[in-house]
């Protein structure tokens, strides 16, 4: 029997009167990432000491067009309402936040999911795509260029690029490709071209590297970074456009549950685009307690980790200052996870920061760990996230001790798990198909 201190019968009640009812107009209003406050970035995109813009000259124009740009629309009536509208009756927004009984039974709390994967293309990264296609159409780009790993931002580019009729080139690590075929497809489909990137161990940050090299000889092209790294301003930038997710958690807590925060609130972080979206309205409530998962890989002393949390130093990748995985003589060493979506040596600079002053606390989810939460959520709730979702998920077992019946706990699934269903069939313990085929 669960030990719910939340009456069914209320939320029940609440969900028939408040359908689709949170409202879709408020995108950053009162944001702690705003001017002042402990949380905020300043005047030079730095959070604390990470940020920045460490940038060749030749794109120095190109950005600082950009975040003209992206200032000027941020309190723009009409590019908001052309935003929201696209959110609501393009990608479906808002996604569910669901209570999930038999797992909360199982740890004996108040589990809720926010429903990320239920999004047009499968993922959170929708809400970014658009935001920044409508910015490249505002700004006259007509040749759009992304970077992808899971394939889910490339997807999420690749369907805004055919909305809106521009060009569209998305660069993808050689092993990404081949482990993400499914999603490579649907790029194409869509009319992408997809640049297989061969260098380095061919994942995520090579394919970031290819294309700053890209954008560097093609300044005039408009590039959609995908999670909150990089130059300022993407790392505000993306966090901006994600956090409609936790503008509607709020909302949907306040109906479901009579209250608008949670105990617990919980992403995994590879660039950190979800997780951003996620804690972005929460950040300066202290009555949050904010958990983040990296990916430990085979383990974070294996040598085969993409824990850059726990593992990495204070340098320079892709434009930004942040944290890295490197040797001692500052050259990146190459991560390792299941996960296509968080092998990448770096973290998004907010997310070094909120880990440094302990705004946020993170756990290294190894692979198998990863696995084991997928299956187990897929079991009670018939819910297959991305094995990226997976890594937050696990969460619920290394803090499980701390739970309380009455908490709330509110896990983000950023995306759902079609694209690695032969990576589930390859470890799954027992055959996927019927017995005597």
């Amino acid at each position: 029997m669960i030990i719910k201190l939340l009456d069914m019968k209320y939320i029940q009640e609440n969900k028939q009167n408040n359908t689709n009812s949170v409202p879709l107009q408020g995108l950053g209003v009162n944001s702690p990432l705003g001017v002042g406050g402990p949380y905020s970035i300043d005047e030079n995109g730095y959070y604390g000491e990470f940020g920045g813009a460490y940038i060749p000259e030749i794109l120095h124009g190109t950005v600082e067009r950009l975040t003209t740009a992206y200032n000027a629309i941020k309190e723009d009536a009409s590019f908001k309402a052309e935003y929201y509208d696209l959110l609501k009756n393009y990608v479906g927004r808002p996604s569910p936040l669901y209570f999930a009984k038999r797992l909360s039974e199982k740890y004996n709390t108040n589990i809720f999911l926010k429903r990320e994967d239920l999004n047009h293309t499968g993922a959170h990264k929708i809400n970014n795509a658009l935001g920044q296609i409508l910015l490249a159409k505002r700004m006259g780009k007509t040749r759009i260029i992304a970077e992808t790993g899971a394939g889910q931002h490339g997807v999420a580019t690749a369907t805004a690029c055919a909305l809106m009729g521009l060009e569209c080139i998305v660069f993808m690590g050689k092993t990404d490709v081949e482990r993400q075929f499914l999603n490579v497809q649907k790029m194409r489909m869509l009319g992408a071209t997809v640049e297989p990137v061969t260098s380095g161990n061919h994942t995520l940050k090579d394919a970031t590297n290819e294309a700053i090299r890209y954008w560097c000889s093609n300044p005039d092209s408009f590039y959609i970074i995908g999670s909150t790294v990089g130059p300022h301003p993407y790392p505000d930038m993306v966090g901006f456009f994600q956090s409609v997710i936790s503008e509607e958690i709020k909302v949907q807590l306040q109906e479901q549950t009579g209250r608008d925060y949670p105990d617990y609130l919980m992403a995994c972080v590879g660039g950190g685009s979800n997780a951003m979206g996620t804690y972005y309205h929460y950040l300066d409530d202290e009555r949050v307690k904010i958990i983040s998962a990296e990916a430990g890989g085979l383990g974070i002393d294996s040598g085969e980790s993409a824990a850059t949390i726990h593992l990495g130093r204070t340098g320079i990748i892709h434009g930004a200052r942040t944290l890295i995985m490197q040797d001692e003589d500052g050259q990146i060493t190459e991560p390792y996870s299941i996960s296509a979506g968080l092998d990448y040596p770096g973290i998004g600079p907010a997310h070094a920061f909120f880990a440094k002053i302990g705004r946020t606390k993170v756990h290294a989810i190894n692979d198998d760990e990863a696995l084991e939460a997928a299956f187990e959520i897929t079991s009670l709730e018939g819910i297959i996230p991305a094995i990226e979702s997976a890594h937050a998920l696990a969460l619920l077992k290394k803090e499980k001790g701390t739970f309380k019946p009455e908490d709330i706990v509110v896990i983000t699934v950023s995306g759902r798990g079609d694209k690695d269903m032969d990576t589930y069939i390859k470890y799954f313990k027992e055959p996927l198909t019927p017995k005597g085929e």
